[in-house]
């Protein structure tokens, strides 16, 4: 059967791969200008102007939104809003490479009739299908999440490539708000800064080792999607490098996409889920404490986070730097 969203299909199998600063698809004016205008004035995304965080809460939960457990996230109201009245900069509750305190908010029960057929096509066999066949990956062999979502001032998800169980991941904006191009509220991609591209070649070279988030200083942004009605589609891979640091006022409006993985059902397991602390070689470049080396970590193995954060404790090299520098040396790789 056919829909009116069937166009969306043909614009991603028609659309060529863009290498730098990694191999992805990205495609402006996705939504015909019709459609993109119905959905960012509907009302679960044009919501009215809040006079407060607290009025903000109220007014998507009658809209359908629901908070939800997201990457960098909290999922207490109480404590976000406290957290955004005094801005203290602190890291993030679930990893240290973060400063940000962020919010997602996920569309659950949309009431136009209009955002509903969206998010049942979004949802649906076919446009899941023909974005895998896209990237090389078997529809059968992954299954579907995705969403309308909104984003609230301080999230912050810092340079990461995903994990190795995300098989593909795709982002559109749709901002109700006229200016949200010029905003500090968008997805950045970008590559390891040169002193840290031994950490792609580590990940490469250890499967079982699963990827990270890394501070922002170790990479360098060299693009922004800024543009509306835009849409970046990509595989996760060992240099998909991306992130996205909010500071803007969601009084008005709020940062919106439509957001959407595809995960595997099996993946090669992974035994080892360091953080970015794991990877300083070299020398003592910053302080980390045990504690934070715990939430970096988080949800690894407690026995083998315990060994880490102990050996690190003691001033002993840890478990990834050892195998990072026995594989360059292996190779005649500089450190």
């Amino acid at each position: 059967m056919m829909s009116r969203f069937s166009y969306l299909i043909e614009k991603i199998e028609a659309a060529e791969f863009t290498e730098f600063p990694f191999r992805h698809i990205y495609i402006d004016e996705f939504f015909s200008p019709d459609d993109f205008g119905e959905i960012t004035t509907a009302p679960e995304i044009a919501l009215s102007p809040a006079r407060s965080d607290e009025h903000l809460f109220s007014l998507l939960f009658e809209q359908g939104y629901k908070i939800i457990d997201f990457p960098g996230c909290v999922t207490d109201q109480g404590r976000y809003i406290r957290w955004h009245a005094e801005r203290k900069v602190t890291h993030n509750v679930t990893n240290t490479a973060c400063e940000g305190f962020g919010v997602t908010l996920r569309l659950i029960a949309p009431q136009s009739p209009f955002i509903s057929q969206l998010r049942e096509f979004l949802s649906g066999d076919r446009f899941q299908s023909a974005a895998a066949a896209k990237f090389g990956v078997s529809s059968n062999a992954v299954y579907a999440d995705n969403g309308i979502q909104k984003y609230l001032d301080g999230y912050e998800i810092s340079p990461h490539p995903d994990v190795r169980k995300k098989a593909l991941t795709y982002m559109v904006n749709i901002n109700p708000h006229p200016n949200s191009e010029e905003l500090d509220h968008h997805t950045h991609y970008l590559k390891f800064k040169d002193q840290y591209r031994y950490i792609e070649k580590f990940w490469q070279h250890n499967p079982d080792v699963d990827r990270c988030w890394f501070p922002w200083d170790w990479c360098e942004s060299k693009s922004v999607q800024t543009k509306n009605n835009s849409i970046v589609l990509f595989s996760p891979s060992n240099d998909t490098m991306h992130g996205v640091k909010t500071n803007y006022d969601h009084l008005p409006a709020q940062r919106t996409q439509l957001y959407g993985n595809l995960w595997y059902h099996d993946v090669a397991f992974q035994t080892d889920y360091p953080g970015w602390e794991d990877y300083v070689i070299g020398g003592d470049r910053r302080h980390v404490s045990p504690l934070s080396a715990i939430k970096s970590h988080l949800p690894a193995p407690i026995r083998t986070l315990a060994k880490q954060v102990l050996a690190m404790g003691r001033g002993k090299s840890n478990v990834i730097g050892d195998r990072i520098k026995h594989h360059q040396a292996e190779n005649n790789e500089p450190l």
